[in-house]
């Protein structure tokens, strides 16, 4: 999994906080301690599946544009990281038995995982995040 996924997380899970008010994406990076520029393309990611809208210009920013409990830690891990569990083989080797077939066969089986992994995180909504945390 990489950090795309959590910083997704975390920037709707601000925003959900702030309903009616923009937020900056050096806001944003402040509240995850990371670079703007990493937060930005993780808003932009959100942006272009419709997750947040945002405004230039002065009071310009980022805002929620869908209800909380309507985004699954599953579509967000979609958007962000799927594949990323794949294993990084080797180049193949035609003349061994295994290093010929083990690229299929691990992706075979974490493909299978990813698939559990997805089914597991659609239980959870960004509105179970905020529960979580304000617990």
């Amino acid at each position: 999994m990489n950090s795309e996924f959590t910083l997704a997380v975390h920037s709707l899970a601000y925003l959900s906080i702030l309903p009616d008010k923009m937020s900056t994406s050096d806001c944003l990076a402040e509240s995850a301690s990371v670079h703007p520029v990493r937060i930005r393309k993780v808003l932009s990611i959100l942006r272009k599946n419709g997750y947040i809208k945002s405004k230039e210009g002065a009071g310009g920013g980022f805002i929620l544009n869908t209800d909380p409990s309507e985004i699954s830690l599953k579509d967000i891990y979609q958007m962000t990281s799927e594949g990323s569990l794949q294993p990084k083989c080797s180049k193949k080797n035609e003349h061994c038995l295994i290093g010929a077939n083990m690229q299929i066969v691990l992706n075979g089986i974490f493909s299978e995982g990813e698939k559990q992994l997805c089914e597991f995180l659609s239980q959870y909504t960004i509105e179970d995040i905020i529960n979580r945390v304000k617990s």
